[in-house]
């Protein structure tokens, strides 16, 4: 069975009711999910992710891009066991995204329970169809697909599906991050390795250890974990956050290498070009690697220097030159975001303004921080032509940033960019865009359960955080095309929020298309129609009802 995609119409709809002719009707209290599988299938994602996917399987008894598609409505819903397939497609949106073909919702004869009976793909199953593929199916898919291949998919194909929709924006900057993602303490995690941490949850190493205090020992713990490195693309103002590769690797692997291999890689995907800046932090450093992405990619990194490099030593000392000219850097204040015009109801309001007069309070009660860490001023300069790094071969601009606090002392650190610099403010404002990197990580954590395993093996580990990003990555793609820019910094739940219907709709089907009414819109254009086509749409209203509850032929005991 091919699934058709409902577009919508609604003046289209409306002539067709004109006539007392419609396909389909139904109501829908949810069409934040149902319009965002509208988007992605109408302008071809769906079939072109799951053209190149790496099936494990010879036969394709289930269209894949519905596999794809059941797996970004998992992830939208925050639910990772396959198991809760069928509960997905009931309370989600793909029903009303493809429409009644896609399946139906019933009432089952014996329990009276609302359900939902689909054609399915293929008639091996002896019972009427409560989901359009079966969950094992899925489960079995997502196990059997080799993990590096489908991580290889991730990193090439879909940001080659990205490139083809121009998802990347002409500034160009990019931020690779790594993240640990810590698992329960059992060995029967594929590949995850145990690792002793620090209370900030730093790797400390034995070495480290050794240095350690009593106190600073005791608030080390022994964690089971892998490591995630990612390459994510954003621009200065943050509208967007786009995940363009990913790699899970064992906890002890340097993420360093790793890395730069996921550029590679996006290069090779994509062509030169679409990296322009490439911001990491301090452990990305590797001067042959950073060399390698200026002379043969055409990127320019924005990387912090350690302070035990000679390159350190160097900076410090011209620095320290009397005719070295400093700026003063001022933070850009935040952009006041749009809020969508949704009015709050009075009680919440008097709630949230008491809310902050007690937060109010509670701050002017607490002491003042230390003359030490109030910071006064910042200021910025530049040096160009560095090469005293031997490993580097490329020229560097160092920019030193110093920092003054209300107890009179200063802190210096440097940061190294294989652009020429002419403004030094410009490449610090570039370089805290990096945060962002990790807030996402936290959303990720917190919101979508990123590290929430619902199996110990690594091809089920590795399927849960390629579909996690994908569904990230889609529905920040889609919320840039509706104007609704404002809400990709926003976590999931607070999407939803913003995005849910304040009341409920019907959605009438005619030919290939639909029109979303509200229940008193829709009523008053009925009864203002003549008699024929009022008896026409009561009768198949009565008929739909009547399928509604003798639709399951023979019903899956209960």
């Amino acid at each position: 069975m091919d699934l058709v995609i409902f577009e919508e119409n609604k003046p289209f709809v409306l002539e067709g009711l004109r006539d007392g002719e419609f396909d389909y009707i139904e109501s829908a209290s949810e069409v934040f999910e149902a319009d965002f599988f509208r988007f992605i299938k109408a302008r071809a994602y769906l079939d072109q992710l799951a053209e190149t996917y790496p099936t494990p399987r010879k036969k394709e008894e289930v269209p894949f891009w519905f596999y794809v598609a059941s797996n970004l409505s998992m992830r939208l819903h925050g639910v990772h066991a396959f198991d809760a397939f069928p509960m997905v497609v009931r309370c989600g949106g793909m029903l009303q995204a493809f429409g009644p073909k896609a399946g139906r919702k019933v009432v089952h004869p014996e329990t009276n329970e609302t359900t939902v009976v689909c054609e399915g793909f293929n008639q091996k199953n002896h019972y009427d169809r409560e989901t359009p593929c079966d969950p094992d199916y899925l489960r079995k898919v997502a196990k059997d697909t080799d993990s590096g291949a489908l991580m290889e998919w991730f990193n090439r194909d879909v940001v080659g599906v990205f490139r083809q929709h121009r998802a990347f924006d002409k500034e160009g900057l990019f931020i690779g991050d790594g993240s640990y993602l810590f698992v329960p303490d059992n060995p029967n995690y594929e590949g995850s390795v145990k690792m002793r941490f620090d209370e900030h949850n730093h790797p400390v190493t034995l070495e480290q250890y050794n240095r350690m205090t009593e106190a600073q020992k005791s608030r080390c713990q022994w964690k089971r974990c892998y490591k995630m490195v990612t390459l994510l693309h954003t621009n200065r103002k943050r509208e967007f956050f786009v995940f363009v590769a990913v790699k899970v690797i064992s906890g002890k692997v340097h993420e360093s290498p790793v890395l730069y291999e996921l550029v590679k890689q996006f290069v090779q995907a994509v062509g030169p070009g679409v990296i322009k800046r490439l911001i990491l932090d301090r452990g990305f450093i590797d001067g042959e690697a950073i060399s390698l992405c200026k002379k043969q990619y055409g990127i320019d990194v924005l990387i912090p220097i350690r302070s035990n490099m000679e390159l350190y030593t160097d900076a410090m000392a011209l620095f320290r030159e009397p005719e070295v000219h400093w700026v003063e850097c001022r933070e850009p204040k935040e952009e006041e975001k749009e809020e969508p015009v949704r009015p709050k109801p009075k009680v919440i309001l008097k709630r949230e303004k008491k809310r902050q007069k007690k937060l109010q309070e509670l701050k002017e009660q607490q002491p003042p921080p230390p003359p030490e860490k109030i910071l006064v001023k910042t200021e910025a300069a530049s040096i160009g032509e560095f090469r005293s790094w031997s490993s580097c071969t490329v020229p560097l601009s160092v920019v030193a940033n110093r920092e003054h606090y209300a107890d009179g002392h200063t802190e210096i650190w440097f940061l190294i960019d294989t652009q020429e610099v002419q403004d030094p403010r410009q490449p610090r404002q570039q370089y805290h865009l990096r945060p962002s990197t990790e807030e996402r990580y936290r959303q990720l954590k917190c919101f979508s359960d990123l590290t929430h395993f619902t199996s110990r093996a690594f091809s089920m580990v590795v399927n849960q955080v390629i579909f996690i990003m994908l569904a990230y990555d889609l529905l920040q793609i889609y919320l840039l095309s509706q104007g609704r820019k404002e809400l990709n910094q926003k976590t999931l739940p607070r999407i939803r929020q913003q995005l849910l219907p304040s009341d409920n709709y019907i959605i009438v089907y005619w030919q290939n298309y639909y029109g979303l009414f509200s229940p008193f819109e829709l009523i008053g254009f009925v009864v203002m129609l003549g008699e024929e086509a009022r008896k026409k749409i009561a009768a198949k209203c009565r008929r739909i009802g009547r399928e509604l509850n003798g639709l399951m032929q023979n019903p899956r005991p209960p």
